[in-house]
Order: C-alpha cells, then sequence, then structure tokens
C-alpha cells in the first residue's frame, strides 16, 4: 500500500485531504511532530477518518520537540483510534512500555523504526537493529538508509531475504533510492511511503502519491465507496421467519423482505401448509393456520425449491403437523446433497425417512424422500457434527407437541444458526430454554468454538402467535462486498445489524484480525420489545440507558470497510462455512500463510465446495491445499502481485452452479489479469438476484 506523509497542515485541511484523496492516499502517516494539532484535535483526527492512519511523532533525526511531547500525541492518537503508531528505537525504554502497553490495549500496530541518516551500515547492523525493533514492540519494523549509489540501495534492499515478509518496511533515502520505495513492495513490505507532493516530500527520493499510484496501478480499477450498498434479506432469517409466521394464529409482517430463490421456495411452502400469503413491496403478510389450534396439513405432498435449510426445517415439522406419509421434493443441486445424519436423528423421535426412486436402491437419504410420522416428544441426545439445520426444525416442531422434549446436541456445529431459530421462535411467541456447555476455556471467553454441548429445554403445548418485525440484513451476501473494499478500494454497506445472530458476521473479526480497516456510522434502534416498544424508539428514551429486559437492540447504519496492510490469519469457520469461498479469496491477497478450518464441512454444500474452492485458486496461480479439516491459503499483497506479474489468472471459471462460488469469483475478477468469465452466474438467484446489479452500483 501506498502511505502518503502528511506534513505542515492543520486540521481542517487534513480532513479535507483525507476526504478526497482516494485512490492515490490508501493510507496515511501523520507527522505530530510537524502538524499544528493539539492533543483534542489529534483526538478528533484519529477518530473521525476512515482513512487507515499512521501516528508518527519523531524526536531523533529529522524530528523536533522532545520525547515527553511525542509520548503525550502519541497516546492520544493510539486512544482515539491510530491503526499505526511509529515510535523511534531511539525513545527512552519508558516511553516505549507506555506506547506499547496502549498499543496492545487499543489494537494499534506499532512500528518501531530506524533511520539512518548519515549513510548506509553494514548489512549486519541493519539487522541487528531490526532484530530490536522486533524485540522492543515493533510488529513491523521500518529501516530507512540515506543511499549515495546501487550498491547502498542493494544492501538495504537484501534486509527482505532475511526477514518474514509482511513485517519489514526497508528503503533507501536519497535520489538513488527513489525505486527502492517501489521495490520494497514487491519484496514484501506491506507499505512504502509517498508525499503528498513533490514540494512536500518528507525525505530526499519521496514520490508523489498520484505518481506512485500511477506507477504502479496504472489504469486498475480501485473502488471508490461513493455509492453505498444495500445488502438483501437474511434468507436464514426469512426462511424460518416465513415457516413461523404460516403456523401462527393471525397476521404476521415480515418487513425488509428481498425475493431469491430459496425465500420464495419458503413462501410456497407457508402456501402449501394453507397460509394466506400477499407480497406488497418489501412487507410479507402472511395469514397462519394455527388460528384453531394446534396446526395441520393433509396434503401428501410438499415441494421445496433447492434449499437445504426449508427441507430440514420441514421435514420434522410436517412429521409433527402432517397426516400420514408425506413425500418431500425439490429441484436442482438439492437432489445430489445427502441428508446426512437426518435419519438416525429423527428415528429417535420416532420418525422414518425413506428415500425414493434410485436413492431407495442405494441407500443414501436424499430429496425426494418420504416422512413417516408421528413426531414423539422425549429426552434425546443427538449428534450436532452434520450441522444445525435439523436440529432446527425439531425446535420448530417439538412445541408443537403436548408433551415437553429435551435436546441434548454433541459436537455442535454451526452453533449461532440454532441460536437465530431461537430469535426467530420467540419472536413468535415460543420459548426455549438453553444451556451450553464446555471446558474452561468455553467458561471463561463464551467463544461457540469452544462449546461442547447444548441442551435445549422445549416445553409442549405451546401456540405460534402473529409477529410483526423487519428482516436484517445478509452477512452471508455482505461478506462478498466487504471483503472487495479491503482488497481494492473501499466500500460502504447500509442496513446490515452488528448486533446480529447470524454466523457470518464472524467476516467483521476475520477482517479486522487480516487488518482491514472497518468503522460504522451506527444507529441504535430497539426491536422487540415486550413493553409495547413506546420507550424503545431511541436509545436515549430507554431509562437508565438501558432497553427493558429481553428487548433487543439492534445496531444498524453505515459500514466502511477500506484498505490497509493486510496480513495472514487463522480462523475457524466450522459455525459459519457459507463464508469460505470468500475468506479463501480474501487469504489470496494476506501476505504470508492463512490457515482456515472447517474444510471438512464444504462436501455436501450446493457443490463439493472445499474441491471447488480449491480448484478455483489453483487456476488462479494461488498456492492452496487442505489437510485434514484445515485448509492453507498462501497469500501476498495486491501490489506485491501486480509489480511481481503475479495477479490472479483470468479466463473460463465454473461456479459449480454454486451461488457462493459465482459471488466470490466475480470478486476475484478485480484482481485478475485478464476477464474471469463464469459459467453459471444465474446461481446468485438462489439467495441473491440482484447480486450483479448491486456489484455494479459498488463499482461506480
Amino acid at each position: 500500500m501506498i502511505c502518503t506523509t502528511i506534513q505542515h497542515h492543520n486540521l481542517e485541511e487534513i480532513l479535507g485531504i483525507l476526504e478526497n484523496g482516494l485512490p492515490a492516499i490508501g493510507m496515511a502517516e501523520i507527522r505530530l511532530d510537524r502538524c499544528p494539532l493539539d492533543e483534542n484535535e489529534i483526538e478528533t483526527l484519529f477518530s473521525a477518518s476512515d482513512t487507515p492512519l499512521v501516528a508518527t511523532c519523531r524526536v531523533a533525526g529529522d524530528g523536533s520537540g522532545t520525547w515527553e511531547e511525542a509520548e503525550v500525541k502519541l497516546l492520544a492518537a493510539i486512544r482515539a483510534g491510530a491503526s499505526f503508531a511509529d515510535l523511534e528505537i531511539e525513545a527512552p525504554k519508558e516511553t516505549g512500555k507506555k506506547i506499547r502497553r496502549a498499543c496492545s490495549e487499543y489494537g494499534t500496530t506499532m512500528i518501531r523504526s530506524c533511520h539512518f541518516f548519515e549513510g548506509v551500515p553494514s548489512v549486519e547492523e541493519m539487522m541487528t537493529m531490526v532484530e530490536r525493533c522486533s524485540r522492543f514492540g515493533g510488529e513491523i519494523v521500518k529501516i530507512a538508509a540515506m543511499a549515495g549509489n546501487e550498491e547502498d540501495v542493494r544492501r538495504v534492499m537484501s534486509l527482505y531475504d532475511r526477514c518474514e515478509k509482511g513485517h519489514l518496511v526497508a528503503f533507501a533515502m536519497g535520489e538513488a533510492g527513489r525505486e527502492s520505495r517501489i521495490d520494497c513492495l514487491a519484496a514484501g513490505a506491506p507499505f512504502t511511503y509517498a508525499a503528498l507532493s513533490e514540494e512536500e516530500a518528507a525525505a530526499p527520493g519521496q514520490w508523489s502519491c498520484t505518481k506512485m499510484h500511477d506507477r504502479i496501478f496504472r489504469d486498475r480499477k480501485i473502488l471508490s465507496g461513493e455509492n453505498p450498498v444495500k445488502i438483501n434479506a437474511s434468507k436464514s432469517f426469512a426462511q424460518r421467519a416465513i415457516i413461523a409466521a404460516s403456523l401462527a394464529s393471525g397476521q404476521s409482517r415480515l418487513g425488509g423482505y428481498t425475493p431469491c430463490g430459496d425465500n420464495e421456495a419458503a413462501l410456497e411452502v407457508a402456501r402449501n401448509l394453507g397460509a394466506e400469503v400477499r407480497v406488497e413491496g418489501s412487507d410479507v403478510l402472511i395469514e397462519g393456520i394455527g388460528r384453531d389450534g394446534v396446526p395441520a396439513y393433509s396434503e401428501k405432498n410438499l415441494f421445496v425449491g433447492e434449499s437445504g435449510l426449508l427441507t430440514r426445517l420441514m421435514i420434522p415439522l410436517v412429521a409433527a403437523i402432517g397426516k400420514g406419509i408425506v413425500t418431500i421434493e425439490g429441484r436442482g443441486t438439492l437432489l445430489n446433497r445427502p441428508l446426512k445424519g437426518a435419519s438416525d436423528i429423527m428415528s429417535q423421535f420416532g420418525t422414518v425417512l425413506r428415500p425414493l426412486g434410485e436413492d431407495a436402491r442405494a441407500g443414501v437419504v436424499k430429496v425426494p424422500l418420504s416422512v413417516q410420522g408421528p413426531l414423539l416428544p422425549g429426552k434425546v441426545d443427538i449428534s450436532g457434527k452434520d450441522g444445525s439445520q435439523l436440529i432446527s426444525g425439531l425446535l420448530m416442531a417439538l412445541p408443537l407437541l403436548p408433551v415437553d422434549s429435551v435436546i441434548h446436541v454433541h459436537d455442535p456445529k454451526s452453533i449461532p444458526y440454532m441460536f437465530i431459530t431461537l430469535d426467530v421462535l420467540r419472536k413468535f411467541g415460543i420459548r426455549i430454554g438453553s444451556e451450553m456447555e464446555g471446558g474452561e476455556d468455553f467458561m471463561e471467553t463464551q467463544d461457540w468454538a469452544l462449546c461442547t454441548g447444548i441442551t435445549f429445554k422445549i416445553k409442549g403445548g405451546q401456540k405460534y402467535s402473529a409477529a410483526s418485525f423487519d428482516i436484517e440484513g445478509d452477512w452471508s451476501s455482505a461478506a462478498n462486498f466487504m471483503v472487495a473494499g479491503a482488497l481494492f478500494g473501499k466500500t460502504v454497506l447500509s442496513g446490515m445489524d452488528t448486533a446480529s445472530l447470524q454466523a457470518d458476521i464472524s467476516i467483521m473479526d476475520i477482517l479486522m484480525d487480516a487488518g482491514a480497516s472497518i468503522s460504522q456510522l451506527e444507529d441504535e434502534v430497539a426491536d422487540s420489545c415486550p413493553e409495547g416498544g413506546s420507550e424503545c424508539s431511541g436509545s436515549e428514551d430507554v431509562p437508565g440507558g438501558q432497553a427493558p429486559r429481553g428487548c433487543q437492540i439492534s445496531h444498524t447504519g453505515l459500514i466502511t470497510v477500506q484498505r490497509a496492510p493486510l496480513k495472514a490469519f487463522d480462523t475457524d469457520l466450522n459455525n459459519c462455512p457459507d463464508l469460505f469461498p470468500i475468506v479463501a479469496l480474501l487469504a489470496a491477497w494476506c501476505t504470508g500463510t492463512s490457515t482456515i478450518a472447517g474444510f471438512k464441512r464444504l462436501s455436501s454444500k450446493e457443490s463439493d465446495r472445499g474441491k471447488a474452492i480449491l480448484e478455483m485458486l489453483e487456476k488462479m496461480g494461488v498456492r492452496a491445499g487442505a489437510e485434514d479439516d484445515v485448509m492453507f491459503v498462501e497469500g501476498e499483497s495486491l501490489e506485491s502481485r501486480i509489480l511481481g506479474g503475479r495477479l490472479l489468472k483470468g479466463g473460463e471459471y465454473t461456479s459449480s452452479h454454486d451461488h457462493r462460488m459465482a459471488m466470490a469469483l466475480t470478486v476475484a475478477s478485480l484482481g485478475a489479469d485478464s476477464p474471469v468469465i463464469i459459467d453459471d452466474r444465474d446461481c446468485v438467484a438462489k439467495s441473491f438476484p440482484d447480486f450483479f446489479e448491486k456489484w455494479e452500483q459498488a463499482n461506480d
């Protein structure tokens, strides 16, 4: 990335420069020793900007002032949200300790820097400084030395042969070292330094940011973020809510609805159950079938489209409310996806699943299949290793039975989706108790990845009541736009709830772990208030600043994701496997080797998604592989790929008729050396029919 040094400007001028600086200013170094900013202005600057900022206050070398002044200014910037803080290695030890502690507390990356203004020393002397800077807190080490000739430059650049990529910024100052300020990016530096203009160069040989940007990127597309994108409704929430509304007594309103293949299939299922469904703009109005007590289903067939979730929700439900044997039918990729573990789980509730057609002879349970009830209540221990969807169906069906039930789930996967189900059920008046269990680490962190079991206590004889609420935006879809912004410029999304239970909100943590810049202009709105909601119209009206007990608060607003130096990351997607394609692509642009757990869960998605991802990356020229449950991806920065001629390979690619793969391939096209041609783009209709329209909007 290009880090533009800003000096000799006041607060208003700096904010204007940052607001209008894209694409040339990807990140900026604020020379606090040269900008006339007091502590309050420093706080305003570093808290107001979406651009990743480096706080620098030099004392040694070309700096001015005292270490005491530098310490005060750097701490103010760190507390306000500086992405990086640069402290010279000459700083007193106590100052270094204070800055290091503050960086750790506030999540700021610490840079330790060493400048050789009198000339280029020996490689051994420079390596000693690299090691010293690392030892005293430098997550990134900066080495700059004044070069007089090409041999001086070669000595500086040789440091990259001895250091891990992504952790060293080394270049030569002076006219002789001018090219090294670009060459360092190809060698693995996370960023390099440029000036606002040649007249404002902070050191000899520094490029202007505009000239450097043009030299590196030429005519490559950089996302500006000028057009905020509103993401489609979450189909995880929508499908659950549609089915719950169809079981309820009275008319429910589901706002914010956006059509897609799976959601439309859920509406057809609702109609097939006997519910009256009307779509008015973005509102869905559903008159449920629960008006006469326990809902009943008398048909012999149920069509679920191509939705695996809908299939698994309806298996327990038709066993509970159906009359006799019900055949579940579908289409497309669903017909090739085994329902792993479904037969064993349902048999414990007295329900028999039988595959039909050719699958009957093979003994593999797939759609089409017959469901023979009844669904019996009881106390059952089941495995969650094959996912959460069938368990969600049981959570929706068992409250309708006259007797209480208890489900203990061991080895749970996709845990957040079970709690999405509980959240939707709560809105429709269904109450289910839950207790999570795990070891000491889980008890301390409450990290879902460390949960070893969940017990659900389900009271029988409950009834669904009509509800009215808006469906939140879909984090699975948003992830594609967020990664695009993190890789290729800037994107802005609207309407996403950062308090969501959706598992794919994990993309926020993954991007932050990778080093991307994320900010939110938040709008807090109360939802589902048990006391009527009037006191929740705004957070200021809530007594004591808190919502009433049981009231959920939605956190929505504009989310901005912007490029920053990206580094390798480690993540576990067992609870959010739908993120795998776009997270694997993200890893291809993060310097180093990233690891992504949850690979085994991908074989029975719309495609053999794990195989499809590896084939995509291999064809694009990215080194990747999988061992047991973990995929590894070797990545490098966008600038390194451009300068080294290692952009992703364009050409003809298959989506494997998988909507997630089609969206990830579209994002990849921005970093390819030629157009990426996708054989089946229409498959995005399963979850996001207007994806390409929104994509063009984000690219304008």
